[in-house]
């Protein structure tokens, strides 16, 4: 199921996106961007990778959280995750973006 993503200007005036799953729940975000249109380009680029396994990285983060990036073709973080109490947990995130992003609409909150 689609989600969507919302992209907002946050406390320090950067433009950030988060994707939705259909289901309202946060699956992953952006990094902040000062210009909108390089915010929206890497809308792009989670839509482009989103589908692709070997784009995402699952880790485990400090505090014994488990966490995923998905990275575009050059490497750059594109897309990050909350904290999983698992790898499995970590493992399924990754594909929720895959569905999330396929055919999401945005929504531009700017």
């Amino acid at each position: 199921m689609a989600g969507k993503f919302e992209l907002y200007k946050d406390k320090a005036g950067e433009f950030r996106f988060r994707l939705k799953a259909g289901n309202g729940e946060n699956v992953g975000a952006s990094e902040g961007y000062k210009q909108k249109g390089s915010a929206e380009n890497g809308i792009e680029s989670v839509k482009k990778n989103a589908s692709d396994e070997n784009r995402f990285e699952v880790f485990e983060g400090n505090g014994g959280k488990w966490r995923f990036n998905l990275k575009a073709s050059n490497g750059q973080v594109i897309l990050s995750s909350q904290g999983y109490a698992s790898e499995s947990g970590a493992k399924a995130g990754t594909e929720a973006v895959g569905r999330a992003a396929d055919g999401a609409k945005t929504d531009d909150q700017t």
